[in-house]
């Protein structure tokens, strides 16, 4: 029990590699076993945290294993996207700069012996995030292809009026509401972290 939430992040890493490689497939079917791994793994992401917490077995490796796994995870998802065209790669960018910039400040925050918490921002994000991308995945295992924002197809009509289709461009649209709560999450964590970057070490002491 006391290693199963380092197991679990690491099967969200090893979750990761498959569905990138099904993404890349294109395939409907591709799609879909990547929907049912990409789901899985989402509830790791839950449960690692919930298990490390429940059984007061948090750890430098646990933390770092579960922050690696979130990361990798959804980049590697939005970068394959990217590849298909299906995610513009404007979006990719900015969810992606926003980790390495709160990556950067947790760094910081940490050699000076501060935590910078989660934002209410940031947990949104999170969970807006992925299930753009979980709905993005079921809507091509449909098949659907003709109604979207990336590429733009606004076309309603007999053939386009139906659940896979109007699914995909829910996906779409929640992809860009999850790239504006990025945003404010990025300044919503620049702002907590704004006095560290601005004190001197000497200010510390």
């Amino acid at each position: 029990m006391r290693n199963l939430p380092n197991i679990l992040s690491i099967s969200r890493l090893i979750a990761t590699v498959a569905v990138f490689i099904l993404i890349l497939v294109n395939q409907p079917w591709a799609f879909l076993v990547a929907t049912v791994l990409f789901f899985l793994a989402s509830v790791t992401d839950y449960l690692d945290g919930y298990l490390a917490r429940r059984f007061k077995v948090v750890s430098s490796l646990g933390v770092f294993l579960d922050l690696t796994a979130d990361k990798v995870f959804v980049a590697a998802v939005l970068i394959a996207l990217v590849q298909l065209n299906l995610v513009p790669a404007w979006v990719t960018f900015i969810i992606i700069t926003r980790e390495f910039m709160v990556s950067g400040l947790r760094s910081i925050a940490a050699a000076k012996g501060k935590v910078i918490p989660a934002g209410v921002w940031g947990k949104q994000k999170t969970f807006i995030t992925l299930v753009a991308l979980g709905a993005l995945l079921l809507a091509k295992g449909l098949g659907a292809h003709m109604l979207s924002l990336f590429p733009l197809m606004l076309t309603f009509n007999s053939q386009t009026v139906n659940a896979a289709e109007i699914l995909l461009l829910i996906a779409d649209a929640l992809i860009v509401v999850a790239t504006i709560w990025t945003i404010f999450s990025g300044v919503e964590y620049l702002i907590g972290g704004w006095p560290l970057l601005r004190s001197s070490d000497a200010d510390e002491k």
